[in-house]
């Protein structure tokens, strides 16, 4: 069993950055794909970054590439998601979640493990 934790989240105004983290146990993130979703308010939860466990190549939504950066730590076991430039659409409650086979995976429906979420919001 995986346990994610996710923190960083916050109130930032536009233009701003924040760095996301996700803390994982019960099992190496380099033996896992992981990636970042956010879901905004009435809206469906969408997919943002993706760090694919055997190629460790990256994959984003168009919508956030040359702004957000998704690494990881093997030594700390955490995944990050440094974001900059950040806009107000933006505004929404980010999830971390995990695949124990490798990716990549765009889809919620392919992931196996989530966190909690962290509430970013981005005022303009």
């Amino acid at each position: 069993q995986v346990q994610l934790v996710e923190t960083g989240g916050g109130l930032v105004q536009a233009g701003d950055s924040l760095r996301l983290s996700c803390a994982a146990s019960g099992r190496t993130i380099s033996t896992l794909t992981m990636g970042w979703f956010r879901q905004a308010p009435g809206k469906e939860r969408e997919f943002v970054a993706c760090l694919s466990w055997s190629t460790s190549r990256t994959y984003y939504t168009d919508a956030v590439k040359g702004r957000f950066t998704i690494t990881r730590d093997n030594t700390r076991n955490t995944v990050y998601l440094q974001m900059n430039s950040l806009k107000p659409e933006d505004t929404a409650v980010y999830y971390c979640a995990a695949k124990g086979t490798p990716g990549p995976y765009l889809d919620t429906t392919d992931y196996d493990y989530w966190g909690q979420g962290t509430q970013v919001t981005v005022s303009s």
